[in-house]
């Protein structure tokens, strides 16, 4: 904390969002239309944050563009299917303030962005059908193809993603079979998009946003760590960045909203706030809690959610801009045909196929023994596998890179390689292949989830898309790592329904707000559904850009006073 004011400030704006992917923009954008100034600091040489690493899928329940469609809904009914897999862990003020203002916010930026989203057509909750409240389609939605050459000078430092093919949406990808289908994808529609510089999901998603910002003339400074938070005793009125390794002395008139994603890359938060060991990130570097280290001198409280890690594996060879290693996660390739996940003692623990099963399954410890026995773990897949489909940055049937992967003609030489009891993985692959067959996993229901099929399966494999034999040698097994969220962590900052950054006394820290992956998750629990975390930073945004300017959204308390709203 600076305890003697600068002199002299060199830059001021009212509102300071410190972030650039969808949180911090929301907030610059709906601040300046709502009378203000705005500025955007950004720590990276690229805007667009961690909302273009994703696949800018945006989940709100009773949305406007789900009703044109007819397809039946209500922000009600999705705020139950919140409640009832928080698992106690949420809180009902949080949770019906999302429900309340994801709607609002999507029209909102659709309005004056011209933000264009559309349905994701045949795109289940995680849970449909085995939830009441859960559907079949609806709530997922994701950008039109966005054209970035209207960004200008900025269209060469607003981010890409090296995961995924940003010139495709969903209804490419399932129209080519899905993520898995890599050989069936319509490459020629795909290299049109890439010449025209055409992007779509989580690349498009902050295009969107980025050019919101540009058509107002907010001031993007990239290349800046914000090092302090700068108060005068009664609230937050500036920062403290550096720039070209010179301080830099920012002042805030109404507010600094920390947009800063999660905390992932730094490995002590990493171990200490979600308790992960030896963890590694898919995520760019600048990725490492600075809103715990801006806001903690102020006194703010956090909380931490149910935090199940992700699995990664890593290619040989593959690296970020920067040399680090660039993981990837294991989920797209967990619950394919003729691959399996199998623990230390060489069986399966989990269903592949739906990460919320398999994640939390790794976790678990024995107390007799003080082990975690499904962790390590290994994906195990076979010939079959390999000429098919994909593996990280593997296409079908290209060599794996020496170290990646243990290879054997048999499973007895492959379980001797990597350390598991030959017979129990013998017996696994028997009994999954018989499931296999049968089209039916009475074990672990693997393949009963359609998102689980549409994101990890094969859209055009008989009888069931994530359910395939183990029996052409060579066999392989990658181990699997720990990995973070991609940016959404467990633990963040407590946060009112204004984004309000609160202190431990419960009580709003004047001039401080908070958005995106850095609000503690209490708006879902124990939940985290894909397209939530994109719709929380453009609904906290939004609130907290609202209130900045003086015209806080009256929704929550309207409803809690027992008044009907129509988001």
């Amino acid at each position: 904390m600076i305890k003697n004011l600068p002199a002299t400030w060199d830059l001021e704006a009212d509102l300071v969002s410190v972030g650039s992917g969808a949180g911090g923009l929301a907030a610059a954008i709906t601040a300046q239309d709502h009378g203000l100034s705005a500025i955007v600091l950004e720590r990276s040489e690229e805007v667009g944050g961690v909302t273009a690493y994703s696949m800018g899928e945006v989940w709100i329940p009773g949305n406007y563009l789900a009703a044109a469609l007819n397809l039946e809904d209500s922000a009600e009914s999705g705020l139950r299917y919140v409640q009832s897999l928080s698992m106690g862990y949420g809180d009902e003020r949080a949770m019906r303030n999302q429900s309340l203002h994801g709607p609002v916010a999507l029209e909102y930026f659709a309005a004056k962005i011209g933000l264009k989203m559309r349905v994701i057509r045949d795109f289940a909750d995680y849970y449909y059908p085995h939830n009441n409240d859960a559907i079949a389609e609806g709530r997922y939605l994701e950008v039109e193809p966005f054209p970035a050459a209207t960004l200008g000078d900025w269209q060469h430092k607003t981010r890409l993603t090296p995961h995924l093919p940003a010139g495709f949406t969903h209804e490419d990808i399932f129209h080519g079979g899905g993520l898995a289908n890599i050989l069936g994808w319509d490459y020629e529609l795909l290299a049109d998009r890439i010449t025209q510089d055409l992007r779509c999901l989580g690349p498009g998603l902050a295009a969107y946003f980025v050019k919101g910002a540009l058509d107002r003339n907010i001031a993007l400074h990239t290349d800046t760590s914000v090092e302090e938070l700068i108060g005068d005793g009664e609230r937050i009125i500036g920062v403290r960045a550096v720039r070209e390794g010179k301080s830099l002395f920012i002042k805030a008139n109404r507010g600094v909203v920390l947009a800063v994603s999660g905390y992932e890359r730094n490995p002590d938060l990493a171990r200490t706030l979600s308790n992960l060991l030896e963890p590694v990130s898919m995520v760019f570097g600048t990725v490492d809690g600075a809103h715990f280290r801006l806001a903690g001198p102020f006194g703010a409280r956090v909380a931490r959610m149910p935090d199940p890690p992700n699995l990664g594996i890593h290619m040989p060879g593959e690296e970020h801009d920067n040399g680090t290693p660039l993981w990837r996660g294991a989920l797209p390739f967990l619950g394919l045909p003729h691959t399996i996940v199998v623990n230390r003692a060489g069986r399966r623990f989990a269903n592949e196929a739906f990460y919320r099963s398999v994640y939390f399954a790794v976790d678990i410890v024995d107390g007799a023994t003080q082990t975690h026995p499904n962790f390590p773990c290994w994906m195990v897949f076979d010939h079959q596998a390999r000429m098919k489909y994909p593996c990280g940055g593997a296409m079908p049937g290209q060599d794996l890179p020496e170290g990646f992967a243990a290879s054997a003609t048999t499973l007895a030489e492959l379980a001797a390689k990597i350390g598991v009891d030959a017979a129990a993985l013998q017996k696994t692959v028997d009994t999954f292949n018989a499931y296999a067959e049968a089209g039916e996993d009475p074990d672990f229901k693997r393949g009963t989830f359609p998102w689980g099929a549409a994101m990890t399966g094969d859209l055009r494999h008989r009888p069931n898309p994530n359910l395939g034999t183990l029996r052409e040698g060579p066999y392989y097994a990658v181990e699997l790592k720990r990995m973070g969220g991609g940016g959404i962590t467990g633990t963040g900052l407590m946060a009112d329904h204004h984004c309000r950054v609160l202190g431990w006394d419960d009580k709003p820290i004047a001039g401080l707000y908070a958005a995106g992956n850095s609000v503690a998750r209490l708006d879902t629990g124990a939940l985290m559904q894909s397209g939530m975390s994109n719709a929380r930073g453009m609904t906290h945004g939004y609130l907290a850009g609202r209130h900045a300017a003086g015209c806080p959204s009256d929704l929550l308390d309207r409803a809690a006073d027992g008044m009907k709203v129509q988001p």
